[in-house]
């Protein structure tokens, strides 16, 4: 028994993160200041894209996008059903309708052929979602989307760092989305962004962020104290303090991401061969983000297991319950049984800790405790 908790997601912080937002605590600037654009500029160069928009959280973030895309009343908004519930809900934020289309058996991301089932003369834009940093199949994607004249919105709250054929996960959807919660490649505490190379998008965004605010010209010839609403927005800025620790962070991505790695390889490698667990796997022309990894137990309970790793004070997790498994959807009309392939796989699904604190000894560990009990599992089982 492991004395402490082991978490499956966590932040890593150092002494620079820390000086960096106690800097900004001493300067004059706590929010909208120099380091929200410092931090922009950082991320779109380290993705390759012409402009980045940080937003107070990865769905604010996502909002904004839906509202950058012109989604509206009636329009429908493709996504996958195993993913947090936010790929979703910005859909119906700005009056839009959620298609759900079914996910592959073996990537765990959104089928593109599903993804083309559903299309109809409605469809306005496609949400595809980098489900545990591995990125989705985008040529497919962005393929369906010329066709049909559809707008993308990466979801890569899992995949900052990860790459689709040698670019960035950002480089090939009209807009994506990172998330910075603790749990995620790089922290901000809570924190999102939009990465784009499309200016009129990028313009959307900074006015939806900040409550519809613009510099027009009308209000630049008043002087600098006038400002004009041109549109319903939100207060969805990001402070200076997140950004600082952004900035920090970011230096350290490529770092988390091989660690990550490394814990990946050694799961698999002490599970790839027992029966009963299916591990994941890693695609041809991509390297995943690593955020989740991601077992499926063929046979085992897994609630038996879930419970017993959680007494040995291992936090397994189970991502995700489909979103329209949730009763607010159900209120909607959507029904279970409507992604049999997403469905059956949540029922095996198990999420095993990885982040870059974890230390080969606890990795180990794991691997022992969850052995044990999948086997004391299959006794009862049987």
């Amino acid at each position: 028994m492991i004395e402490k908790f082991i978490s499956y997601g966590r932040q890593s912080i150092d002494e620079e993160d820390i000086q960096i937002v106690v800097d900004t605590l001493r300067s004059p600037y706590l929010t909208q200041g120099p380091t929200i654009a410092k931090f922009e500029q950082a991320i779109a160069d380290y993705i390759g894209t012409k402009y980045a928009v940080a937003f107070c959280n990865g769905t604010a973030a996502l909002h904004g996008a839906c509202y950058a895309a012109g989604i509206g009343e009636g329009d429908e908004v493709i996504t996958s059903p195993i993913t947090f519930a936010a790929s979703a809900n910005c859909v119906h934020y700005v009056g839009g309708t959620v298609v759900f289309a079914d996910i592959d058996a073996v990537t765990y991301n959104i089928d593109p052929a599903q993804i083309r089932a559903k299309v109809t003369t409605e469809t306005k834009a496609i949400i595809p979602v980098d489900f545990t940093g591995q990125p989705v199949d985008m040529d497919e994607i962005m393929a369906i989307a010329k066709e049909h004249n559809l707008v993308v919105i990466e979801d890569g709250a899992h995949s900052l760092g990860a790459s689709y054929k040698g670019r960035k996960v950002g480089t090939q959807a009209d807009m994506t989305m990172f998330s910075f919660h603790p749990v995620k490649p790089i922290t901000t505490a809570e924190g999102g962004v939009i990465v784009t190379d499309n200016e009129e998008y990028y313009k959307k965004l900074l006015k939806f962020r900040s409550h519809g605010i613009e510099q027009t010209p009308y209000a630049q010839e008043q002087g600098d104290w006038y400002y004009e609403m041109t549109d319903l927005g939100y207060n969805y800025r990001m402070t200076d303090l997140q950004a600082a620790l952004g900035v920090s962070q970011l230096s350290k991505l490529d770092t988390f991401i091989q660690r990550r790695r490394e814990i990946a390889v050694m799961y698999t490698e002490a599970l790839k061969d027992i029966g009963g667990i299916q591990v994941p796997r890693e695609f041809e022309d991509t390297e995943s983000g690593w955020h989740l990894y991601m077992i499926q137990l063929e046979n085992a309970n897994r609630k038996q297991v879930f419970e017993a790793m959680r007494a040995a004070n291992v936090g397994v997790h189970v991502h995700y319950i489909p979103v329209y498994w949730h009763p607010y959807y159900q209120k909607l009309g959507y029904e279970k049984g409507l992604c049999s392939v997403a469905e059956s796989w949540y029922e095996k699904a198990l999420t095993l800790p990885i982040h870059p604190n974890l230390k080969d000894e606890e990795i180990n560990f794991i691997i022992k405790e969850l052995l044990l009990q999948i086997k004391n599992s299959f006794r009862e089982f049987k």
